[in-house]
């Protein structure tokens, strides 16, 4: 009897599924090993990614740069920087709050922002939430000039973006005009 059993086919098919089963469900107790950090070599390997980002970001301003033709000055937080109607009006300073016709567009041309569309801005020096790097350049200004600013993302919105027109990472391009200040 137990040889015509083992005669059928699906019979067999059963036993070797059930048989694999039972080998693949047998409990094996397993420690969790915790897994160890060094903050040191995290802290390195950050530091590097964070270099080689920036003279990444550098190179990319600079072509830019040299295709555009600008003669741009470099500030040591890292904004490229171009004043080029100047005239001798009151200098902007912190708690200032500035009006200004503006454009921001990415290094391939595109138009993220304007006056033009969004109306005339207005900041507050030190208060106003924009980005660092739009900040320290308006504090480089004097009511009625224009200025390029190139901001690379860790003086704009840096690694997210800012979630609506501005991509992650992006370097951004602002042409700006110094309307009028307002100071209390």
């Amino acid at each position: 009897m137990w040889k015509i059993f083992f005669q059928n086919r699906n019979v067999k098919l059963y036993l070797v599924v059930v048989l694999f089963l039972f080998q693949a469900c047998k409990y094996e107790e397993t420690t969790e090993q915790p897994i160890k950090y060094n903050p040191k070599m995290i802290k390195d390997t950050l530091i590097k990614a964070n270099k080689f980002l920036l003279e990444k970001d550098k190179e990319l301003i600079e072509s830019y740069i040299a295709r555009i033709g600008w003669d741009m000055n470099f500030d040591e937080s890292g904004l490229w920087y171009e004043i080029y109607k100047k005239t001798s009006a009151k200098k902007i300073v912190a708690g200032d709050i500035v009006k200004y016709n503006f454009k921001i567009e990415l290094l391939d041309g595109t138009v993220c922002y304007s006056s033009d569309k969004d109306g005339i801005a207005q900041v507050k020096i030190g208060m106003s939430g924009k980005e660092f790097g739009l900040e320290k350049g308006l504090l480089m200004m004097r009511v009625g000039e224009k200025a390029h600013f190139i901001l690379p993302p860790h003086l704009a919105h840096g690694l997210i973006g800012d979630m609506d027109r501005i991509p992650s990472r992006s370097i951004i391009v602002y042409d700006i005009e110094i309307l009028k200040t307002v100071n209390f």
